[in-house]
């Protein structure tokens, strides 16, 4: 029989941290976060990373574990993940899967890589943003379109990150970027999950964020950009996340800081949306909920999470 987890999804800022806890509180769960920039040490605010009291002493595994300097991809989230899952099970208890980065969690549930497992090569994308700086997007997708038609035909081709992920992959590893594709659809999944989507009507999303963005910079989040700044060139992975670059271009003299935080709402906007779009469109059988606007539904969740459970 497959291991049963329980999964909460989502947009930023419309409370997984929170159910997570009750779920982990109620049912005899730990929590392991699937987050790809909590698991730094040092990046508490821009994170939103869970507090010791928001833990309610509920073990949380995969925060606070990797220095500002390493980088960390999806197959080791997936790696570490999956080794959390086994011991929390083998312990009797239920594996509580809270994030909201959606290409961690895919390749957690239908156990594959996405490419996360190929070497990473910093010069040739570079060489690949080059091209298209001075030929256009479709030059580099038309050289897609020549080794990998049909990850091609799926990619638009004003979609570049996409397409130099796809061109990296190939090149670095010899094998279709499709076959990566490929391998989900036909992978049966690894485990007998419980996907809960977390949603809300999104002006008062947007609304939300904003709010948890103010809150971030009155909470010291400048300060700790500052020392993100002096521990990373501005390139490393553990400064990319939002929250932090849109503040360089601040310490820089570049712009005002009220355009900086500006950036920040607007980016953490653009990503919720997108994080909206991933859920739905590359998951199956979520069961979602406004927790927001109907708070006392959670009750109701609880009610089908224990069925779940129980259920053989």
């Amino acid at each position: 029989m497959k291991p049963k987890i329980v999964v909460i999804v989502g947009p930023t800022a419309v409370g997984k941290t929170r159910l997570g806890v009750d779920i982990a509180k109620q049912l005899n769960g730990e929590v392991i976060s699937g987050d790809s920039m909590q698991i730094y040490k040092g990046l508490d605010i821009g994170t939103a990373k869970v507090t010791k009291e928001e833990m309610q002493r509920i073990p949380h595994h995969l925060i606070d574990e990797i220095s500002v300097h390493e980088p960390y991809s999806v197959a080791d989230f997936q790696r570490e993940a999956q080794q959390r899952i086994q011991d929390i099970c083998f312990r009797g208890k239920v594996p509580v899967i809270v994030g909201g980065t959606g290409l961690y969690i895919e390749s957690l549930l239908y156990n594959v890589s996405h490419g996360g497992e190929s070497p990473q090569n910093p010069a040739f994308r570079e060489e690949q943003n080059r091209l298209a700086d001075e030929k256009g997007n479709r030059s580099i997708w038309e050289k897609l379109y020549r080794l990998d038609p049909k990850a091609a035909e799926a990619i638009h081709e004003n979609n570049r990150r996409r397409i130099i992920r796809a061109l990296e992959v190939i090149h670095e590893t010899g094998k279709p970027y499709s076959s990566l594709q490929d391998e989900k659809k036909t992978k049966e999944p690894f485990y007998d999950a419980q996907i809960i989507g977390l949603t809300t009507d999104r002006t008062l999303l947007y609304e939300r964020i904003n709010h948890r963005v103010d809150l971030m910079m009155e909470a010291g989040l400048l300060e700790e950009a500052k020392w993100l700044l002096k521990q990373v060139e501005p390139g490393a992975q553990s400064a990319k996340g939002i929250g932090y670059k849109e503040l360089f271009p601040y310490f820089e003299g570049r712009v005002s800081l009220e355009e900086a935080v500006e950036q920040i709402k607007q980016n953490s906007r653009r990503y919720a949306k997108r994080q909206l779009t991933w859920f739905r469109n590359r998951f199956e059988s979520v069961s979602w909920w406004d927790l927001v606007q109907r708070p006392e539904s959670e009750a109701e969740l609880m009610e089908e999470v224990k069925n779940f459970l129980q259920t053989k």
